[in-house]
């Protein structure tokens, strides 16, 4: 079973730069100084008069953005940004940071405007060129796109960004060769950094999604480059936690684990990157179907932080319950709720256990909690009706599993299915409505034909009545096949037989049943003892009824007793 553990904020790791970088420091660094009123260190010796004016111009625009940002009038504030950076184009982190908010609203027409400007300048650096290209794609004008890329290529040969929107280029125009080439150019760089082969690892990977049939030779060069990567040193932690993110991304569990326990063991002693290095690990060991090494690392996180991750619990819930452990699925489940009661799901996972563990009350407790706090929905209503059921409040029961199917047909229709139909019929048959019952049965089968409990039930119950025999046969007979070592159903073979005046062949059927049945059962001895009566053998008989009376008294086999002579 697929699944993805998240129950931590993630932190990352320190280390490595951003696909699309820039030559400057942090991206609002000078800017920031500028509007506190600290002066920024001239970058080129002295400055003109004009150009001072226009710094000036800069600040001011800067400042007043950053009052209306205060105030919050976001529009307004950008407004301000963009007249800043227009003024004062040479300060690339702003003009880099404003035309990522264009781009991202889709104002990529007035981004290119800016960067357009920045990238008049003789000494612009390649991310200007690279964002440049994104702007122009955005445009759709591919041909400058690619135009741009270049640039920014031939300024920087490893601003990552410049080959991701060439590649983008050329597979849009359906050009993959081209596209592979770009790849293949980035690759050949020999003096690349570890940040930079692992986005070019996951350039690769985007690409083998583009182009499905080349995913082989994708995932051998994806990989080269994590290993490269892995070689160059300083390989700093963050760096490396990419390079394990990425052999997890293709599935090589083992390469990926072991580098998320080497970090482990270096950063045990600080609690946010160790959390996160274990859900990590919890997440891969999942997707490998190794249930034990995840429960390992998600037991680690809930012993050293008990109150702090309740969704660790909920997953230790479920995967306890994956192995029929009930009882802990029941201890995590009730640990999740009492640190955050509004985990929805884990009061439907917590009844389940408890209907598993014949904790029916507690189950029908839990149920009530989750409708005090939620709107009436198809899980509370259909795991109600099994509890009501095991308790024998039959007519109960069916109201909750018909409110289900009702809730289920009018906003999840995935959930009409052929289990909420048997137990309707299974439910109308006990409370004594055979016509309902057998109505819910097809309708079972109408959707899943080979449904072998309820061709079983259904065949069972026309066989107990002594009608439809042949029909009933007919339908016992597929259950056995699709389950033949199902006591039951052999159990129901034998019994229309035995009602189609064929003994000889229902006993074999039925002691076959008593043979599988793992405990005891009334039901069949009865019917043995039914049987051999047919069959003319009270002795065998009268043992078969006294084994059914001595695991469950009941007055019609005692009848069926008291009915043989004693001389027989």
């Amino acid at each position: 079973m697929k699944r993805c553990v998240s129950i931590i904020i993630l932190a990352a790791i320190a280390g490595g730069q951003g696909w699309i970088g820039c030559r400057s420091g942090g991206r609002f660094e000078r800017v920031h100084a500028r509007a506190a009123g600290v002066a920024a260190a001239p970058e080129e010796g002295v400055i003109s008069g004009e150009e001072a004016e226009k710094r000036a111009e800069a600040f001011a625009r800067y400042a007043t953005g950053v009052t209306y940002e205060l105030n919050e009038e976001p529009e307004r504030a950008q407004e301000e940004y963009f007249k800043s950076a227009l003024a004062d184009p040479a300060n690339e982190s702003l003009v880099i940071e404003l035309a990522r908010r264009l781009i991202a609203s889709k104002q990529s027409g007035k981004a290119l405007e800016l960067l357009s400007k920045s990238a008049e300048r003789p000494d612009a650096a390649a991310a200007i060129f690279a964002w440049q290209a994104r702007a122009y794609l955005s445009e759709g004008k591919t041909n400058r796109a690619a135009a741009a890329s270049r640039s920014a290529i031939k300024r920087n040969p490893e601003v990552l960004g410049a080959y991701q929107i060439l590649v983008d280029v050329y597979l849009k125009n359906g050009q993959p060769r081209d596209a592979w080439k770009v790849l293949e150019e980035a690759s050949a760089k020999t003096e690349s950094e570890a940040v930079f082969l692992i986005g070019l690892s996951e350039l690769y990977d985007a690409y083998g999604k583009a182009r499905p049939g080349e995913a082989v030779e994708v995932r051998q060069r994806s990989l080269a480059l994590l290993e490269r990567a892995m070689t160059l040193t300083p390989n700093p932690p963050g760096t490396r936690q990419k390079i394990a993110d990425q052999f997890a991304s293709f599935g090589e569990t083992e390469r990926a684990a072991a580098l998320y326990l080497q970090l482990l063991s270096e950063f045990a002693h600080l609690p946010i990157i160790r959390d996160s290095l274990r859900e990590k690990l919890a997440n891969l060991y999942l997707r490998g179907s190794d249930t034990s090494k995840a429960t390992e690392q998600l037991e680690a996180i809930v012993r050293d932080n008990p109150t702090r991750y309740p969704q660790a619990y909920y997953y230790l819930g479920s995967l306890a319950f994956e192995d029929k452990k009930f009882e802990k699925a029941e201890e995590y489940f009730n640990k999740a709720l009492l640190f955050k009661p509004d985990l929805e799901q884990a009061y439907y996972d917590l009844a389940s256990s408890q209907l598993n563990l014949r904790k029916t009350q507690e189950a029908l407790q839990t149920l009530e909690k989750a409708r005090e706090r939620y709107p009436q929905s198809f899980v509370a209503e259909f795991f109600t009706g099994l509890a009501l059921g095991r308790l024998k409040n039959y007519d109960e029961a069916f109201k909750h599993f018909l409110a289900a199917e009702m809730i289920a047909r009018v906003t999840d229709p995935k959930r009409v299915t052929p289990a909420i139909y048997f137990h309707l019929g299974a439910t109308s048959e006990r409370k004594g409505d055979l016509r309902e019952a057998e109505k819910y049965f097809n309708k079972c089968l109408d959707l899943s034909p080979d449904h072998a409990e309820a061709l079983n039930y259904l065949g069972y119950m026309w066989a107990d009545k002594g009608i439809n025999l042949e029909k009933a046969l007919e339908m016992i007979e597929k259950a056995v096949q699709l389950e033949p070592k199902n006591p039951a159903y052999l159990d129901s073979l034998g019994w229309v037989l035995y009602k189609l005046n064929r003994p000889q062949e229902a006993l074999a059927q039925v002691l076959k049943a008593v043979e599988l049945n793992e405990e005891p059962d009334p039901t069949l001895f009865e019917h043995v003892g039914d049987i051999y009566q047919a069959l003319q053998d009270s002795i065998k008989a009268r043992e078969a009824w006294q084994k059914s009376l001595a695991i469950e008294p009941r007055e019609e086999v005692r009848k069926k007793l008291g009915n043989i002579h004693p001389s027989s």
